[in-house]
């Protein structure tokens, strides 16, 4: 009961899912580059400073995210301290970037200690790189916002996957023709993208809040991150088309904040 109170704001108008017999794959509209980076062998997270210099953080930062979140430990945002202004959009960017799926959607802002944060993009990530308690979460998608001096803040949100086949519909409206863009290096357009009940999730639920680092590469340091401490809902056929095309792209949780970075501790034990 706890789990529908929570959501019925993100579900209004949603539509009941089903499983079409014959999905019509359209061209997507165009190509875009690829990341040069993964999540595998020599191209993942292991090798990210070896793969370029200036990813230097990556493997000898000491505030590197993402982190497990230790709830008795981490501290909360204070009540009304951030505003997550997020204006209703005809449609974006769809993109396929090879190891990442990303809207591009610069119409938004986050305010917070009286600092706002441009908007630049939201992505996603199979599963969870965040880990609460030590609990992973099938999937998260990230908010980042981003000012003209590249101070940066990323606001983050976990999905569970439903019980009752309920999804959140701004998602539903992202994913619409994700089969377009199966294909790594192209994208597509997403539909109407209204983000209210975001908002109101986001202002309703409470907030972890920490200082650390972008979770790809440069991996840059004094990221301040907000994480909703509340899942939204994932129906399970959404899921399932996401997870086929992102397959694995979580980086791995990195060492305490403050700590000697996890790779730098290995290379010593090795030497």
């Amino acid at each position: 009961m706890k789990f529908i109170t929570a959501f019925l704001p993100l579900l209004a108008g949603a539509s009941a899912s089903c499983i079409p017999n014959r999905v019509v794959r359209r061209a997507a509209d165009g190509l875009v580059d690829i990341n040069k980076f993964n999540y595998t062998n020599l191209g993942g997270p292991l090798n990210w400073y070896g793969l370029d210099e200036a990813n230097e953080a990556c493997s000898k930062g000491s505030h590197q995210s993402p982190i497990v979140i230790d709830t008795d430990a981490i501290d909360y945002a204070a009540s009304g301290s951030l505003k997550l202004n997020l204006p209703s959009a005809d449609n974006a960017k769809f993109e396929n970037l090879g190891s990442g799926l990303e809207v591009v959607l610069t119409n938004g802002s986050l305010v917070a200690n009286n600092k706002t944060y441009p908007l630049a993009q939201f992505h996603f990530h199979t599963p969870s790189e965040h880990r609460v308690n030590d609990e992973y979460f099938p999937m998260e998608v990230h908010f980042v916002f981003q000012t003209a001096a590249k101070e940066t803040a990323v606001v983050g949100f976990f999905f569970q996957l439903s019980e009752f086949g309920y999804s959140v519909p701004l998602f539903d409206s992202v994913f619409a023709h994700i089969d377009d863009i199966a294909d790594a290096g192209t994208y597509t357009t997403t539909g109407e993208l209204d983000f209210e009940g975001l908002r109101s999730h986001f202002t309703r639920h409470g907030v972890y809040q920490y200082t650390g680092s972008l979770t790809t590469p440069p991996c840059t340091e004094e990221v301040v991150w907000y994480l909703s401490t509340e899942p939204l809902p994932l129906n399970v056929q959404t899921y399932n088309k996401v997870k086929k095309i992102l397959k694995y792209n979580a980086r791995y949780t990195q060492n305490a904040l403050g700590e000697d970075n996890l790779l730098q501790v290995a290379a010593h034990e090795l030497n």
